[in-house]
């Protein structure tokens, strides 16, 4: 694993779009659906069990948590790179409709006018892609045709070898319409299927190598 991406260091949770970092630094977003397995994907990633939290009652996280990742330059230094964005789950059929709007407040518009956001990392669940949720935040994007789209189809571990086929292909196709900034790969954080793919996918949005 990567030693970008192990570097990963919780930095600050922002509640209002004035509180956004102001350093420059370019930030990629992790959006999905409750119970899609957002936190542990980001976990996975950064090779720590508790980096990000998911909370049991959907809907309660309402911040945007920034966690800084760094390359090292010498011994001992460091210098910070980007920003790993865990933005709150959605898709929460019992949130009070208060929490819904905070929800599409706050992230819908960090996503929709953040400058240095580079690209989002859309959690879905293998077995269920593009779920009306899902949709709704790409709908919230659509116009932000700057932007990098990884489809990360997690819990392929719970399909069978033809259903991973027919799913890829699914999402593949759906990529297609995004002129060349979508990707998608098969991912399961349980059994850490796809890791290095999703590592040096992000990578490269970050113009690094690994």
């Amino acid at each position: 694993m990567s030693a970008l991406f192990d570097s990963a260091k919780f930095k600050m949770s922002v509640s209002d779009l004035a509180g956004l970092p102001s350093d420059g630094l370019p930030q990629i977003a992790f959006a999905g659906r409750s119970n899609a397995g957002k936190s542990t994907t980001i976990n996975v990633l950064t090779r720590q069990t508790r980096l990000a939290f998911s909370s049991k009652t959907p809907g309660r996280t309402q911040l945007l948590n920034f966690f800084a990742i760094s390359e090292k330059l010498d011994v001992g230094q460091y210098q910070q790179v980007a920003y790993l964005v865990d933005l709150p789950g959605y898709g929460f059929a019992k949130a009070a409709p208060s929490i819904r709007a905070t929800w599409e407040n706050l992230v819908g518009g960090y996503v929709a006018q953040s400058p240095l956001l580079e690209g989002i990392v859309l959690v879905m669940d293998a077995r269920r892609p593009f779920m009306p949720a899902d949709e709704l935040v790409l709908d919230f994007i659509a116009h932000r045709t700057d932007l990098k789209l990884l489809f990360l189809l997690n819990k392929a571990d719970q399909l069978k070898t033809m259903e991973r086929r027919r799913v890829l292909k699914l999402v593949q196709d759906r990529c297609q319409s995004y002129e060349g900034r979508a990707t998608c790969q098969l991912f399961s954080g349980l059994k850490r299927e796809g890791v290095d793919e999703l590592q040096q996918n992000l990578a490269s949005w970050l113009g690094k190598t690994l």
